[in-house]
């Protein structure tokens, strides 16, 4: 378990306690059993799955106000990194709520369970976000969730009072970045990615449409 713990050390800097580490061993341990029934990740990350899952969504704790009172994961799938990001907010005594967004009923379930075992202060909605309107969080996060102008286009029809967009952007993103900007406009910050050199993290506020 010490060896496992030593990979977290890359997150000292977001005071991740040995609390915290215990409920991350604890929810791998959930993906683990879970994946041998439904696909939560990828059989061929399952070996790094600190690395690639845990970590690589941990580190989006970086861009979130802790002021804030509610977080939204979009797609959340298997928690990643909506039940990570709680996990963290947890042994950090922060009363955010976490709300995610999952369309698929078995993941859903399984979102509900790990919740319930962790004792996180989750919320696990069950549907297509992009038919729910008026939703409010003061932040938004997606991983692998839709391209960023699908995002962009969600945000300004489904959510109120959004102050906050966050999105995982792989090799491609600095060129999906220049196509989004030719019918959006935000301001935006990048976080290089501790996990992978050629992958970042943009925080995205004040966004509008174009030609509107």
């Amino acid at each position: 378990m010490d060896e496992n713990f030593k990979k977290y050390s890359i997150l000292d800097k977001f005071n991740v306690s040995r609390e915290t580490c215990i409920d991350f061993e604890r929810f791998i341990s959930l993906i683990l059993e879970k994946n041998q029934e439904i696909n939560i990740i990828s059989k061929k990350t399952e070996s790094i799955i600190r690395e690639r899952h845990i970590i690589d969504s941990a580190q989006a704790i970086d861009l979130i106000d802790l002021n804030g009172t509610m977080c939204s994961d979009l797609g959340s799938g298997g928690g990643l990194p909506g039940i990570v990001l709680a996990i963290m907010m947890k042994n950090l005594n922060q009363p955010m709520k976490f709300n995610l967004y999952e369309k698929s009923h078995l993941k859903s379930v399984f979102l509900r369970n790990v919740s319930r075992k962790l004792k996180l202060n989750t919320e696990v909605i069950e549907g297509d976000i992009f038919e729910i309107k008026n939703l409010k969080s003061e932040t938004v996060i997606g991983r692998a969730f839709k391209p960023l102008p699908v995002v962009l286009e969600l945000m300004s029809k489904n959510f109120t009072n959004c102050k906050n967009l966050i999105l995982f952007m792989g090799k491609n993103g600095k060129q999906t970045l220049n196509e989004a900007f030719k019918v959006w406009k935000f301001e935006y910050k990048e976080k290089m990615s501790l996990t992978s050199d050629d992958s970042f993290l943009i925080n995205i506020k004040n966004i509008k449409k174009k030609f509107e």
